[in-house]
């Protein structure tokens, strides 16, 4: 792909992506942060499924310290990949020591994704800048908007909002729901879920839950064996 092509096309995927920043900002004040806040969380955190996680489990239990912790496990769980990816691409960059922490930051499935999809070295180091620097920007700006808006409807519950975002969450999670080893894990942590809300204090079941698929992976119990 020409450097002209693959600078496009990073412009698209930031701003597909980006538009999508919109939801998680209104969620997120809906589910009990306030605009800057939830802006925070785009400027540093910056990892969409780390971050409707996050808004998630605030949104179902409240912003007691345990459901904050429960949030944040969650939340850097769903971040591990990144990890995986800037492996990947750090003899690309060729960055060393404070130079990486930029990289870091732009490490996401976007940039990794446009990058890795080129041929040349040169040009899969513009794929990968001009990918993260331009969903950073749009999914940021979104964010924002979306905060505003979701502000101004004032308390979600009065709209039927107050669990939209743990709906949005669940959406992300529908579609990995097609194994027999994530059905289990998904049925069973939910039920463990249930079971324990109401004697335990808010988050503390959705670590058990995520205790119970921590312990399926290491296991690897379920899953489809090769033949």
């Amino acid at each position: 792909m020409a450097k002209s092509a693959v600078i496009s096309t990073s412009v698209g995927v930031g701003l597909a992506t980006g538009l999508y920043g919109v939801s998680f900002g209104a969620l997120s004040v809906a589910a009990g942060l306030d605009v800057w806040q939830t802006q925070v969380l785009s400027l540093l955190m910056f990892s969409g499924g780390s971050q409707f996680a996050f808004i998630g489990i605030i949104a179902a239990s409240g912003l007691g310290s345990v459901a904050i912790g429960a949030a944040v496990v969650s939340a850097w769980l769903l971040g591990i990949r990144n990890g995986f990816y800037a492996v990947r691409m750090a003899p690309i960059l060729e960055r060393v020591g404070l130079q990486k922490l930029i990289p870091a930051l732009l490490t996401i499935d976007e940039s990794t994704a446009v990058a890795t999809a080129q041929s040349e070295t040169s040009v899969q180091r513009k794929g990968f800048w001009f990918t993260g620097l331009a969903v950073f920007v749009f999914w940021n700006l979104a964010t924002l908007l979306g905060a505003f808006l979701g502000d101004a409807i004032g308390d979600p519950a009065t709209w039927g909002l107050d669990a939209a975002a743990a709906a949005a969450f669940l959406g992300l999670i529908w579609p990995r729901l097609k194994e027999r080893q994530a059905l289990a894990v998904a049925a069973l942590s939910m039920v463990v879920a249930v079971v324990l809300t109401p004697s335990l204090p808010a988050g503390v079941p959705v670590l058990v839950a995520g205790a119970i698929a921590i312990v399926f992976g290491i296991f690897n119990w379920l899953a489809v064996k090769d033949k």
